[in-house]
Order: structure tokens, then C-alpha cells, then sequence
């Protein structure tokens, strides 16, 4: 299988955009926003970036029925993680990467800042699925240093628990704090 890639679209013109995937060898974009479309960013909106997306040879997929950060109902991150249509979906995924290089797109540039990684990308690691997170200088981060740098923004080591546990509270803290009102 594959490695499933990540990108936020943030404020990139779309032909930089573009250009990232095709640098991470990208045959699929994953749309994994509730709502596909941008008011500050039209160039995002699901119609015309499927077309920018299709003039390079990259096929689009909206799956933020099933993957997007903000469904009707809401709840936290764990109860989206449950739902049947969420497993499903991750199903599909990590099917689908056995013969084609996937990227979850979602808005913030920050992998840490969005639910394609807190929710998403968390998921489909502890299913065993490697992911890659292009950023937007061009670099990837495998999702093991995402990990990382979230354990070292946690509280101080717990020698009692381990990893997985650490990990567990850090990504509810992380959701916590994503949750929380911007300061303007």
C-alpha cells in the first residue's frame, strides 16, 4: 500500500498547489472538507479546482459527508471517528492506496491545525496505514514527527504511561485547544 499524503490549501495560488501534488507524485485528491468551497480562496471551490485538478491528470474525490471536521450533529472527534460512514470511508482509502497515491486536502496550511490530521490522518495511522504530510514549502513529514511534535507540546513525560496512552491525551488536548474560539 501506498503511503495516504495530506495538504491544507491554505492561500496558495492554485497553480502552486497544483504543483505540490504533482512534486508528491499525487493521482488522487481527497476532499475531506464538509463544505468544498472557499469564499476567500474561490480557486478551492469543489468545481473549480476539480477542473485545475483534471487539466493535470489528478482525479477529485469529495468524501467530507463521511471525513469532514464539522457533520451535522457534531460531537467531538472520537464520536466521528465511530460512525459507521467514517470507518467506511477510511475503508475506502486505504483500499483505494493500494494502486494510487492519495492526498487528503482540507484548509489550514498547518497539518496540527486541522481534522485531516487530529481526525483523519490519527485514524488511519493507528489502522496501520503510513502517511506523508506535504507542507507548503515543498518538505513531507511522515505522520510518526507529527506525532512527535505533539507529544513534545504535551505536559512532561508520564513514566507510568505509555506511548499510545500519551498520545491518546494529547490528541484530546489537541482537539480541545482546536475547538477553542480564535483571538482576533
Amino acid at each position: 500500500m501506498k503511503p495516504i499524503k495530506t495538504i491544507g490549501h491554505s492561500n496558495h495560488p492554485i497553480k502552486r498547489f497544483v504543483d505540490l501534488l504533482t512534486a508528491g507524485g499525487v493521482d488522487v485528491l481527497v476532499d475531506v472538507r464538509s463544505t468544498p468551497w472557499s469564499r476567500r480562496f474561490p480557486q478551492f471551490g469543489k468545481e473549480r479546482l476539480a477542473k485545475a485538478l483534471a487539466e493535470s491528470s489528478i482525479e477529485y474525490l469529495h468524501e467530507g459527508a463521511a471525513l469532514g471536521g464539522k457533520p451535522e450533529g457534531g460531537g467531538s472527534y472520537n464520536d466521528l471517528a465511530a460512525r459507521p460512514a467514517f470507518r467506511e470511508a477510511l475503508d475506502r482509502l486505504a483500499a483505494r492506496a493500494g494502486a494510487s497515491t492519495l492526498c487528503l486536502m482540507c484548509a489550514e496550511k498547518e497539518p496540527l491545525d486541522c481534522h485531516r490530521t487530529v481526525l483523519v490522518s490519527r485514524r488511519l495511522a493507528e489502522r496501520g496505514v503510513a502517511v506523508e504530510h506535504l507542507l507548503a514549502d515543498g518538505r513531507v513529514r511522515p505522520h510518526a514527527e507529527i506525532e512527535e511534535t505533539l507529544l513534545g507540546k504535551a505536559a512532561g513525560p508520564d513514566l507510568f504511561d505509555d506511548r499510545a496512552t500519551r498520545l491518546a491525551r494529547a490528541w484530546a488536548a489537541r482537539e480541545r485547544a482546536m475547538r477553542q474560539p480564535r483571538a482576533i
